[in-house]
């Protein structure tokens, strides 16, 4: 099953995009916690109330060796959430994510940057991968390219991480990553918003409404 999530711990946004979305859950990491102000303590049970008990909000370690890591992750796991625990792909990260998947902790490997970066993170156990796309892009390489050929990887070696790509700039990039097969994607709000705004949309909505109104005036369909 296909999983969107926001990537914000903005509470009006989430709720805004739970109206119209099947927002599976949110993507979190400490500058958007820090840029946010709001802490685990308060934005957790927030979200739940918003998007429901079953809602999966991902949560990066601050810890900077594999042990602390580790332990983070394990009083994480205490919590009354289904979290799943972001872990950087660094090789101290990687270090912690095959100790944390021995204890079947569930991990997203996040800020990958390249396609074998997310592939060794895959070997390691992680259950999804973050790739940063646009972040990718602003470096001078492709970041929708490292999406579809790491995804290309992982169906190829049968591995059972999915991607879960990040960072975007505009919607062409998330149709890219979409064509690639990616099992899930998080997004910012403005570009969630982008992706069912298009200009020529509410001037047909517009047309409609003058059409039904000089026939029919303020009745219902039902009513007419």
């Amino acid at each position: 099953m296909f999983e969107l999530y926001l990537d914000t711990a903005d509470l009006g946004q989430i709720s805004r995009f739970a109206a119209c979305l099947p927002v599976h859950g949110i993507t979190t990491n400490p500058s958007i916690l820090a840029g946010s102000g709001i802490g685990l303590a308060e934005l957790l049970p927030k979200v739940a109330e918003i998007l429901g008990d079953k809602a999966v909000i991902h949560v990066q370690v601050v810890g900077e060796d594999a042990d602390a890591m580790v332990r983070e992750a394990l009083h994480l796991q205490e919590l009354p959430y289904r979290i799943v625990v972001k872990v950087p792909v660094t090789e101290i990260g990687l270090i912690a994510i095959k100790r944390m998947k021995t204890r079947n902790i569930p991990v997203l490997a996040t800020a990958i940057y390249s396609v074998q970066q997310g592939f060794l993170a895959a070997l390691c156990g992680a259950d999804y991968l973050a790739p940063y796309v646009n972040r990718i892009d602003a470096m001078g390489a492709n970041g929708t390219g490292v999406v579809a050929d790491l995804q290309s990887l992982l169906d190829r070696h049968r591995l059972v991480g999915k991607l879960l790509p990040a960072s975007f700039k505009n919607t062409q990039q998330v149709l890219e990553v979409l064509k690639a097969g990616v099992g899930a994607i998080t997004l910012p709000p403005g570009i969630a918003a982008e992706l069912f705004a298009h200009p020529a949309v509410q001037p047909a909505v517009n047309r409609f409404t003058q059409d039904w109104q000089a026939v029919f005036g303020r009745k219902l369909s039902f009513e007419s």
